[in-house]
């Protein structure tokens, strides 16, 4: 798969697809049909009657054929599709019924207020970063936790790179599948709200060409943005640590995420202790 920008026509068309085809029938208490379905999931008849539409327009749709519906309609199709919280959000986006961003160039840098906060939430492990995963600052915790990010190039201190290339920290968590599957999913969310950001679609490309898991994931198009919960990881030095996360979004600078750990039991917590008094 090759992704040079966000096709938002056609992705549109396979996201309503790939939604339409995981819902079961039997969820619904649709009339039954004596003709046998040739497809996994809702006919696209189904699709219309459900969300008040014609079928020749879910057709059309799913064909990529240039429509861009209304917000009552991208609204019906989320109801209709049982859409969570953050797959409505996708569809909005793609469908280009939000309220239009800032067209400046996202966050490279932090925002001095964020990158002191950072330091003064010591001796919690904490780092910021921006919507692609860019990594802006950190402090001392945060690199005995993972790693020294003042080792890396620049263009390197990203997580979702990390997590997928760097050979110390691919095998760092212990439920990797489920930590890079939630990552991509909010790579994808965010793929979608920032069609104009080519550092991140370039970012996208290069983890398609060159990972196959990154690859096989980003296909399934799952669309998830976590703001908190738990992990598990393997520290060389102190051990196996279960970690809950915090990510909080500053209200005057959106584009930026704080990334805030927490010993997740008294085990873990004197494993971090031991690790932050090195």
């Amino acid at each position: 798969m090759t992704t040079t920008t966000v096709d938002a026509t056609q992705e549109l068309a396979a996201f309503l697809r790939t939604r339409r085809e995981r819902l079961n029938p039997d969820d619904f208490g649709l009339p039954s049909r004596r003709r046998p379905r040739r497809t996994p999931g809702l006919r696209r008849e189904e699709v219309a009657e459900l969300a008040g539409v014609s079928i020749d327009y879910i057709v059309r749709l799913e064909q990529g054929r240039g429509l861009r519906p209304s917000a009552d309609v991208v609204e019906a199709l989320s109801r209709a599709l049982r859409l969570g919280p953050d797959e409505r959000v996708y569809l909005f986006d793609l469908a280009q019924q939000r309220r239009p961003r800032n067209a400046d160039s996202p966050a490279t840098a932090a925002v001095p207020p964020l990158a002191r906060l950072v330091t003064d939430l010591s001796p919690l492990p904490a780092m910021l970063m921006n919507h692609r995963y860019d990594i802006l600052a950190w402090n001392p915790e945060m690199a005995r936790l993972l790693l020294d990010f003042d080792t890396l190039p620049p263009a390197r201190r990203n997580a979702m790179w990390l997590c997928l290339m760097h050979p110390r920290i691919r095998e760092f968590y212990v439920d990797r599948e489920r930590v890079v599957r939630e990552g991509i999913a909010h790579l994808r969310a965010a793929w979608a709200a920032h069609p104009e950001d080519k550092a991140l679609t370039d970012l996208i490309t290069e983890f398609t060409a060159h990972d196959e898991e990154f690859a096989r994931l980003w296909a399934e198009r799952d669309v998830k943005v976590n703001g908190r919960g738990r992990k598990v990881i393997r520290h060389p030095d102190v051990g196996v640590l279960a970690l809950q996360f915090e990510v909080l979004m500053p209200l005057e600078d959106p584009d930026q995420r704080l990334l805030i750990y927490r010993a997740a039991d008294d085990e873990s917590q004197s494993a971090m202790d031991r690790l932050c008094a090195r």
